[in-house]
């Protein structure tokens, strides 16, 4: 180590060294020169002692067992306070004890008598512990016998609640004031027969407040012997005016003044106003520094704060006058010049600010332009422009302004999120003409994807189906781009089917009718969309409902857009479990076929009223699509269906819809069929509710005339469609819960 470094540690050392004795000293100072001022971990001030000559008088000789234990009448001593005039010790927990017959084992009861010091009221409560106990606590005030008692019951520990005393297994009253001479009995009403097996004993004591907490397992065994108590004390039964008139007895010494006591005998002495320390030591009473401490002065200018015995004082700084404090007149110039100058400098500062303030927004107004129309073109803004102009439609695709959103969502306030998840956040807002709408805030977009994010958004604000949420614009002024979905009223099909909240029961003419228009709009997006477009997320949280009931699908960030020269495309596995396609999943081979399988788990939803995927339920039934094909298999179909729609009587219908959910289901994708298949057999299913003269059970001839080709259409269909890229990137596995 080089001499710097030794230097440095030997002054550090020095500080502390130092800090350690002055500590040392202001302690030793409370106590009287020359006398022993600790016992233990306890400092004794005066007018308290250890030893003759260096207490005031015998009630304040304290005794040191063992050179480790501060003691005054039998009672440990734990601290001593000169400001408060207060003791703190350790009081005993008085307590009765039975045994399972009722007999009783054994019981303490617990006295406190001093003539010198006073129960604290305002420090300390009389606290009793047990289910069947009730205590008194008896003592003197103002020489008359005083009693108060406190009662705590209760059955079990069922309704005992730990920190709180308000009867049951604990109670506790306020002490009266003024009490010298206490006594605790702790009584049963049924010698504890009844709670015995959780509550043997009783309890009863006085403690400071905050350091008894109640706890239920105290009712089996209280583990304190003994709790700390705050008791107060004085000088004498004299009052101030009386003790004063003899000087060399009277206790309160120079700088401090005498405070007489409202509801018990003696004084107190306090340091006057500026002065701190033992007011019962001749010097004890020391001048407060004030200009050391900011907090203690009230002067305008720090540096010119002058102490002074008992006060301070505050100057002026020159050609200034007044008292120089803050909460004063301050100090004022003399001088008419120096007041010009002032008023000449404020108003350039005032100049330069407003310049530099006006300048300063311009940068910034024009930063945040130049930011807007950079990511404008980030996200595309000039590609969908293009695009809009070729296709001669200004009006399909809307882009939003930034500002526009804003307002729309209260700043994107969280009491407007109607739905969030791994895509994203869900906004409702109010547009300008009292429009409502859903905007959908996506969390990260891939740029090298730009191109074909906006084909995609292009396509969907196109696409115009009673059973597609319409996408009607996009805000590409922000880091990641908003899309902006008209807003559906009714919530999602999951959260009537599952939510508990929902006191109706949906009906199976509703569920039916549901189902055939989601696949109505899946079949759209992937046969008549002028783009084929595989939905990749298709779910119960994704449908949405109107007050209708008109199924709405939703939410495609997930979604691909299809060329029409493919069939099939290797893409990252992305879904939501409990519907992924299990063929999607191993191969990541996507296909329309995979919506197929999704809105398969749809329809057993629908079935069953059971959600995809539940790990609350057994191994064999977590997946409702592998438990409803088992139970199919097995020709248990009623036993899991859902018994509202059961009781409805619409068991053909179900076994048409539940046959159709099955094929949906399949493993292989070529043997399911396609969306479009799906939606003309559920038409027919429909149809059949719609026409009741239709004879079920007769011949498949007369059905196929009355349905048209529906039924069975779809068992050898295999076409397929799949994607050519992620409109946006770092999708999860769960996709968001509300798709508005």
């Amino acid at each position: 180590m080089d001499l710097h470094g030794m230097l440095m540690q030997i002054s550090l050392i020095g500080v502390i060294i130092s800090t350690i004795v002055a500590i040392t000293a202001a302690e030793a100072a409370q106590a009287k020169p020359g006398c022993d001022y600790m016992c233990g971990d306890v400092k004794i001030p005066f007018p308290f002692g250890l030893t003759d000559g260096c207490y005031l008088n015998r009630n304040f000789h304290i005794t040191c067992e063992n050179n480790v234990t501060a003691k005054t009448g039998g009672l440990t001593v734990k601290s001593i306070s000169i400001e408060d005039h207060e003791l703190r010790v350790l009081n005993f927990v008085a307590r009765r004890c039975y045994n399972k017959t009722g007999g009783l084992v054994d019981g303490i009861k617990t006295s406190f008598k001093t003539p010198r010091y006073t129960i604290s009221n305002t420090k300390n409560k009389f606290t009793v512990v047990g289910c069947d106990t009730y205590a008194y606590l008896t003592g003197t005030q103002k020489g008359e016998n005083y009693s108060i008692g406190c009662m705590s019951l209760c059955n079990s520990l069922l309704n005992v609640v730990n920190g709180s005393c308000s009867g049951v297994g604990c109670c506790e009253v306020e002490v009266p004031d003024g009490l010298k001479y206490i006594k605790i009995k702790v009584r049963s009403y049924d010698n504890h027969i009844d709670v015995w097996g959780f509550n043997p004993c009783g309890y009863a004591f006085v403690a400071e407040q905050g350091q008894f907490d109640f706890n239920s397992a105290y009712l089996k065994n209280l583990t304190y012997k003994n709790l700390p108590m705050v008791l107060e004390w004085a000088i004498g039964k004299e009052t101030c005016e009386k003790a004063a008139q003899n000087k060399t007895a009277f206790a309160c010494k120079r700088n401090s003044y005498c405070q007489d006591l409202e509801t018990t005998s003696g004084y107190r002495c306090k340091c006057e106003q500026g002065y701190q320390g033992n007011p019962y030591l001749p010097d004890g009473c020391q001048d407060i520094n004030e200009c050391e401490d900011p907090n203690l002065n009230s002067c305008t200018i720090a540096k010119n704060c002058v102490n002074t015995p008992g006060s301070y004082s505050c100057r002026c700084p020159k050609w200034h006058h007044g008292s120089g404090r803050k909460d004063g007149e301050g100090c004022e110039a003399n001088l008419l010049l120096l007041f010009k100058i002032a008023i000449g400098i404020g108003i350039s500062f005032i100049t330069m600010l407003v310049g530099s303030t006006w300048l300063y927004l311009i940068v910034k107004k024009r930063k945040l332009i130049s930011l807007k129309e950079k990511f404008f073109k980030q996200n595309g803004g000039l590609i969908l422009e293009q695009l809009r102009r070729q296709e001669g439609s200004t009006e399909t695709t809307k882009i939003f302004t930034e500002e526009e959103l804003q307002k729309a969502t209260n700043n994107y306030n969280e009491s407007r999120i109607i739905g969030q998840g791994g895509f994203g956040t869900v906004y409702k807002g109010v547009l300008p003409n009292t429009r409502v709408v859903a905007i959908k805030k996506s969390k990260t977009i891939d740029q090298s994807q730009i191109q074909q994010f906006i084909n995609e958004v292009f396509v969907l604000s196109q696409i115009n189906h009673r059973n597609v949420v319409k996408l009607l614009g996009c805000c590409l002024e922000t880091p990641v781009p908003l899309l902006v979905y008209e807003f559906i009223t009714n919530d999602t099909l999951f959260k009537h089917l599952h939510h508990k909240s929902n006191t109706s029961v949906m009906l199976w003419q509703i569920r039916l009718k549901i189902a055939a228009e989601t696949a109505e709009a899946l079949a759209y997006l992937h046969s008549e969309a002028s783009t084929p477009i595989i939905h990749r997320d298709v779910k119960s949280t994704n449908i949405l409902l109107d007050d209708k009931y008109t199924a709405k699908v939703s939410d495609f960030g997930a979604s691909k857009l299809v060329p029409l020269d493919q069939t099939q495309l290797a893409t990252m596995v992305q879904g939501t479990l409990g519907y992924l396609d299990p063929e999607y999943l191993l191969t990541s081979q996507l296909t329309e076929k995979s919506d197929v399988y999704s809105f398969g788990v749809v329809l057993v939803e629908l079935l069953t009223g059971e959600e995809a995927l539940s790990f609350s339920r057994s191994e064999q039934e977590r997946s409702v699509a592998m438990h409803f094909l088992c139970s199919l298999k097995e020709e248990r179909l009623f036993d899991v269906l859902d018994d509202h729609i059961v009781e409805e009587g619409n068991k053909e219908q179900l076994k048409e819809v539940a046959e159709l959910a099955k094929s949906c289901l399949r493993v292989k994708g070529e043997e399911r069929p396609t969306m479009k298949d799906v939606a003309m057999e559920l038409a027919g299913i429909r149809k059949m509710e719609m026409h009741p003269w239709v004879d079920v059970g007769g011949t498949l001839e007369e059905t196929e005339n009355l349905l048209g080709e529906t039924s069975g259409a779809y068992k050898h269909s295999s076409s397929s469609k799949t994607t050519g890229y992620d409109s946006m990137n770092n999708h999860e596995l769960l996709a968001l819960g509300d798709g508005r």
